[in-house]
Formats: C-alpha cells, sequence, structure tokens
C-alpha cells in the first residue's frame, strides 16, 4: 500500500496555492467564452475546488485562528464563515443555471468578485496573523491536514449545512458520498484541455 506524501508547505502557502488554482480555473472559464460546454466543464472544476476549499477552511483553519488568536480570531473567523455562506448560497444557484446563459456568467462572476477580497483578507491579513502564532512544524501538519480534509469533503456547496466541527463534520460526510455521485455523472475539464490550459 503507497504511503501518502506529505508536502513541506506551511499553511500559508497550502492556502495561497489553492486562491491561485481556482483564479487559473476562472480564467480559463472565461476563455471559453462562446463555448457552453467548455464553460460548463471550467465551471463545475471551479465550483468544485471553491467547495472543498471552503469547508477545508471550516474545519481546519477557522478552529486554529479561534485557539491561538484569542477573541480575535473568533471574530476573524466568524467574518470569514459569514463571507463563505454568501459564496455558498451563490455557488447553489449556479447548480440550477446552464452554462453559456447571462445569469451563469453573471453569478459565477460575483462569486469570484466576493472570492477576491476574501482570499485577499485572508492572505493579507488573517493568515500572517495565525503563522505568527504557529511553530513551523505545526503549521506543516495544519497545511496537510487541510489537503487531507479537502479529500473527504462535500464538492458542493451546502449553503444550509453547519459551518462549525462537529456538526460540519458529520454532515459533511453525510453529504460527500451523494455530491461525488452527482460528480461522476457530471463534465469536468479533460485531460486534454487542463494540458492545454497548463494545469
Amino acid at each position: 500500500m503507497a504511503t501518502q506524501t506529505h508536502s513541506n508547505k506551511p499553511l500559508t502557502a497550502a492556502i495561497v496555492e489553492d486562491h491561485q488554482e481556482m483564479y487559473g480555473y476562472y480564467d480559463q472559464y472565461k476563455k471559453a467564452e462562446g463555448d457552453a460546454d467548455a464553460q460548463g466543464r471550467w465551471g463545475r472544476q471551479l465550483t468544485w475546488e471553491i467547495a472543498r476549499h471552503a469547508v477545508g477552511e471550516e474545519i481546519i483553519v477557522y478552529p486554529l485562528m479561534e485557539k491561538h488568536l484569542g477573541e480575535e480570531g473568533l471574530q476573524l473567523a466568524n467574518h470569514d464563515r459569514d463571507e463563505h455562506q454568501v459564496v455558498k448560497e451563490l455557488l447553489s444557484r449556479l447548480e440550477s443555471l446552464n452554462a453559456g446563459t447571462e445569469e451563469y456568467d453573471s453569478t459565477i462572476s460575483k462569486v469570484m468578485t466576493h472570492l477576491h477580497s476574501h482570499n485577499d483578507d485572508e492572505e493579507q491579513k488573517d493568515l500572517p496573523k495565525l503563522e505568527q502564532k504557529l511553530h513551523p512544524d505545526h503549521s506543516q501538519e495544519a497545511a496537510n491536514q487541510f489537503e487531507r480534509t479537502k479529500q473527504f469533503v462535500p464538492t458542493r456547496a451546502h449553503p444550509m449545512a453547519p459551518n462549525k466541527p462537529p456538526y460540519e463534520t458529520f454532515v459533511g460526510f453525510l453529504a460527500a458520498p451523494i455530491d461525488k455521485l452527482k460528480d461522476y455523472f457530471s463534465s469536468f475539464p479533460t485531460e486534454e484541455m487542463k494540458q492545454k490550459a497548463g494545469m
């Protein structure tokens, strides 16, 4: 049985890498304008990544902020959860829309506008404060936990689900298999499309 490799990157690097991945998928979505099938595939890849990333942060990162930054950490984490909620509601709306339509494009654009602001806050304010409190080994372990958690969490937005452990974790594990079944019947970018995009 192959052992899972662990990265040596700190938590902030793992989060920023995810943010950049989202922006890359959105760029491909925009480049595919006029091709509803391609836009639908890149849109699905983007929303899949955002949903997993959000829950990964809520389970791993925000509790660390609350633990190590005290009252300020609690306020930052709750603010971030509120921002995630807005994104989850937009992603949920996106599920009922068709790529190639003006409404789909407008909704996914709102998601990214909101995410850019949220991600910038995390990268420039929240994570630097948290990293100051974490030993480098602890930061790397948190990064690995974040990456591992994303493998088991829901891959679609669930705005009505709790956004704090342990209830979020429990509900997430119930929702994840259903999401993965839906993913099986969904269209994602092909390997050829990813290679062409340099991903």
